[in-house]
């Protein structure tokens, strides 16, 4: 079930000027799938019946802030706070991902 997000991994990559950061999103919902690999981690996160792709850090990124492979996975909750996409529906990137009681800052 992993391998179409894995494969699609790389379609993902898109300027930081792709996003709209003068409009916040703070969501919290149950990760579908997830893909920790390069050039960024994406996630898939069921937010009140719609599934945002959720553009993360890099995996070097994420490991050096403590936010290990391990620590999400399908059906897990977490929250994540970033901005939306201006062109493409129910994408965002991620600026913060709380996974349980921990904060990770992506940026």
């Amino acid at each position: 079930m992993l391998l179409p997000l894995f494969m699609a991994t790389a379609l993902f990559h898109h300027g930081w000027a792709n996003y709209d950061q003068t409009r916040e999103l703070d969501y919290t919902g149950v990760v579908q799938e997830i893909a920790y690999e390069n050039p960024h981690g994406i996630l898939k996160l069921e937010h009140e019946g719609k599934t945002w792709t959720v553009v993360l850090a890099p995996t070097s990124r994420m490991r050096d802030r403590g936010l290990a492979a391990d620590m999400i996975k399908p059906d897990d909750t977490v929250r994540v706070v970033g901005y939306p996409h201006k062109e493409e529906e129910n994408e965002m990137r991620a600026e913060r991902i709380f996974v349980g009681d921990k904060k990770f800052e992506l940026r």
